[in-house]
């Protein structure tokens, strides 16, 4: 008998799994690794979006939470995976300046944005315009967190690295039976993965496609994440981690020329550089058509609860959506209804 069993190990799971793990619950995760956008994505935390100098939508409250969050972590498993990164948003024209000092005097996104614009110092990049930086931003390495957490739960007798079957769900009066385990809950935080699951597919989850790639660019010797039409990001040795695309329409994890294609050409408006592409990689992130995340419980089944739909964003709101999903189980205080499924009525 288990307190939980958690379906899926990305951002949410992990989160999720943290707030069981401090409060001394007990539980069991199941994970297939099927999904990998939160792997293959940038891990970039930043709380502007950067295409119209706005707050990304409740940054100001999950930023300081998410920043413990990792950093409890960190101590946990004794890896080093939250890299402090300045983020430098590359100004297209003086008119984009103007707007950036609008935006900058707006009382919450005062905290987030640099008032001096910085000069462009380096001659691989094309900045005539100068950059905005942003503040309190980073990078996190998502493989080494999720590989050094999957560890910790396999050490501790908690992980099953096996698929899921929908099918073996047996729901008795207090709890559930899934194979030889009882648990009182069953929390699903799948990604885009959802969409196979039988009691939460009937979600308006869309899902977005997201491609990447990574060059080596030896002249270009950057330790800022750069942010012009896409987003450049150091990683190290000379690589770059460099996207990302976004598709609706395809709903797979397979990279395409066109994507690359693309992240080639606005590559080239930004370096002044030569550089090799060295590898290319895709994932489907959890969006959902209103832009908020799916929190809650299924509407028929009490023992079962979902977790996702996070979009592109989910290192900042995991944390946050986690604790959240947490409180409403164990003490009853209720989701913000902009984040609750049942802004979208009947099962």
């Amino acid at each position: 008998m288990v307190d939980y069993i958690v379906v899926g190990l990305g951002l949410a799971g992990t989160a999720f799994c943290e707030n069981l793990r401090r409060n001394n619950k007990t539980f069991v995760v199941f994970n297939d690794r099927s999904q990998t956008s939160s792997r293959v994505a940038g891990g970039l935390y930043n709380p502007v979006i950067l295409k119209r100098f706005t707050l990304s939508w409740r940054a100001d409250e999950q930023l300081p939470i998410a920043t413990r969050f990792y950093s409890d972590l960190e101590e946990l498993l004794d890896v080093r995976f939250d890299e402090k990164l300045s983020v430098f948003r590359k100004f297209a024209s003086i008119e984009e300046q103007n707007l950036w000092f609008e935006a900058a005097d707006k009382v919450k996104l005062k905290p987030y944005m640099d008032t001096s614009l910085t000069a462009n110092e380096n001659a691989a990049l094309k900045a005539p315009f100068k950059f905005g930086k942003v503040l309190q931003t980073g990078k996190l390495n998502t493989n080494l967190l999720f590989d050094s957490y999957e560890n910790w739960l396999r050490d501790n007798d908690k992980l099953m690295l096996d698929t899921f079957d929908y099918g073996e769900i047996q729901f008795e009066k207090d709890c559930i039976t899934y194979q030889n385990i009882k648990a009182k809950h069953i929390v699903f935080t799948e990604g885009f993965g959802l969409m196979r699951n039988p009691y939460f597919n009937y979600l308006p989850m869309q899902g977005s496609k997201g491609e990447y790639i990574v060059i080596e660019a030896k002249e270009l010797d950057e330790s800022n994440i750069i942010k012009s039409s896409i987003f450049l990001i150091p990683l190290g040795n000379d690589l770059y981690k460099v996207g990302a695309t976004y598709n609706r329409n395809q709903k797979d994890n397979i990279t395409t020329e066109e994507a690359k294609n693309e992240l080639v050409d606005k590559l080239k408006n930004l370096l002044d550089c030569s550089f090799t592409v060295v590898d290319h990689v895709a994932g489907m992130r959890p969006t959902v058509k209103d832009r908020r995340p799916l929190v809650g419980q299924h509407p028929k089944h009490k023992n079962l609860w979902v977790l996702n739909g996070f979009g592109s964003h989910g290192i900042t709101i995991a944390p946050w959506a986690a604790r959240s999903l947490y409180d409403y189980i164990e003490s009853k205080i209720p989701l913000l209804p902009e984040m609750d499924i049942t802004r979208f009525g009947e099962y």
